[in-house]
């Protein structure tokens, strides 16, 4: 198994305030991906997995706006090899945007490795029968996230691979949350202000091979929901 990085330079055109920066770099990849034939089907495509996601801005502004005229880096990752080399084309074709340009691309091949913690640097979504999203305060059953968050995992892969995955226990061992109160990814349709509530995790997964393989697609395609929107996207420790 591999995975493959885009890092992205970007340089700021106007001030981005953090509320907005995932709909902007979500919007900016969107735009990108409607460029190229081979990518425009997946980008209309609805209520599919489309195996990648993205990190925020970095570095972190302490008063939370990205400023105009900095540059700063944001990370996409995919299973899909093609994916990430179209994409470094059009992210730098896109000059018209009012809000960044990407100057520079470069890519990384991970291989598979040991995973012994994961890390969500983004806030990770979770739908809920009780809720909209999961949250300890209007759902609170851990079992049932860590089994949406296993079954999510087991979906990307074999829809990815073409192939089923069997595991005898959930890939996670245990399961940290980090935030004491929900956080939030900002989205607009429209008019409307769309808000998704997620949580931090810090996730120690199984050492067995199917559990490892489950812990490596949520580093390539993130963990949860809404991956294309920035939700879930993680950082890792292990041995490589």
């Amino acid at each position: 198994m591999k995975y493959f990085e885009l890092i992205c330079i970007a340089y700021l055109k106007t001030d981005i305030p953090f509320k907005s920066s995932f709909e902007i770099i979500s919007k900016y990849i969107s735009f990108s991906m409607a460029q190229e034939e081979s990518l425009k089907s997946l980008h209309y495509k609805e209520n599919v997995f489309k195996h990648y996601n993205f990190g925020n801005f970095y570095p972190i502004e302490k008063k939370q706006i990205y400023k105009k005229g900095n540059s700063y880096q944001f990370t996409i990752r995919s299973l899909d090899e093609k994916f990430i080399d179209t994409l470094s084309k059009t992210l730098r074709a896109n000059i018209d945007n009012p809000n960044f340009l990407v100057v520079e691309t470069h890519k990384k091949t991970i291989k598979q490795f040991f995973i012994s913690e994961l890390y969500s640097a983004t806030p990770v979504i979770v739908s809920s029968s009780n809720s909209l999203y999961w949250s300890m305060d209007t759902d609170g059953d851990i079992l049932k996230l860590q089994k949406q968050l296993n079954e999510n995992l087991k979906k990307k892969y074999q829809s990815f691979y073409d192939e089923s995955i069997d595991e005898e226990q959930n890939f996670i061992q245990l399961l940290e949350i980090k935030n004491r109160y929900p956080q939030s990814i900002y989205m607009k349709k429209g008019n409307k202000e769309i808000r998704f509530f997620g949580n931090k995790f810090r996730i120690v997964p199984h050492e067995d091979e199917v559990s490892q393989k489950l812990a490596f697609v949520a580093l390539a395609c993130g963990l949860g929901e809404k991956n294309s929107f920035g939700g879930g996207f993680c950082l890792s420790k292990g041995l490589r």
